[in-house]
């Protein structure tokens, strides 16, 4: 069965989408987008209707997924589970992400990376406790791989005692050691890459006379 288009208006409350009357009744609601095509006076099918509510569920689904990715990147599986949350259905989340690959906006290895990059720049962390982190978001062990080969993990116990050596510089040795140890342990790296490098940040305030 034809329906004539017999008029399409804003909404009031949304103005990003509109709602399409059909035989001189309110019919359905769309978003601008995908009733760029329809005008008044247009002949449409059932079966275009159908259509159309299936290209809206999907618009919706992406700009809610954009919605997310705009605080701060994503991985693939935070990005679908945001989008189980707000009960969208499945096939409406697999063509959302599969639009979202095609538009560059995620990216589990760049993903991956740049989370790694921030992580040694600010905020040092043990291997296993990157590996970890990367593997709640999602991330695939062979991505997790690629993204930590080739760390230094002295180097980033190092850099992790460096940032915090100067709370405690006014400690005995042993306390200092013992808060240090602690701090280090919570972030993923073993006794003795944490021993060495509570070493080293001991010599870089007081001198190599007064090494732990």
């Amino acid at each position: 069965m034809d329906y004539e288009i017999t008029a399409i208006k804003a909404q009031k409350r949304n103005q990003k989408r509109v709602n399409v009357y059909l035989d001189g009744e309110y019919a359905f609601g769309v978003s601008r987008i995908v009733a760029a095509w329809l005008e008044v006076g247009q002949r449409i099918s059932d079966e275009k209707i159908t259509q159309l509510k299936s290209e809206d569920g999907r618009e919706i689904a992406y700009q809610q997924a954009l919605k997310f990715l705009s605080y701060r990147p994503r991985s693939e599986a935070e990005v679908r589970q945001n989008l189980l949350s707000h009960k969208y259905p499945n096939e409406d989340i697999t063509f959302t992400l599969e639009r979202l690959r095609q538009n560059k906006l995620v990216d589990d290895v760049r993903f991956a990376q740049a989370w790694v990059e921030n992580r040694v720049d600010l905020r040092p962390r043990g291997i296993r406790a990157l590996e970890y982190e990367l593997r709640n978001k999602g991330i695939t062990q062979d991505i997790i791989d690629q993204s930590l080969n080739g760390l230094d993990e002295q180097l980033l116990a190092n850099s992790a005692a460096r940032q915090r050596a100067p709370r405690w510089e006014h400690l005995e040795p042993s306390d200092f050691k013992t808060k240090m140890h602690a701090y280090l342990s919570r972030r993923g790296f073993n006794y003795s890459i944490a021993r060495e490098a509570t070493d080293h940040a001991w010599i870089e305030i007081h001198g190599i006379e007064d090494k732990l």
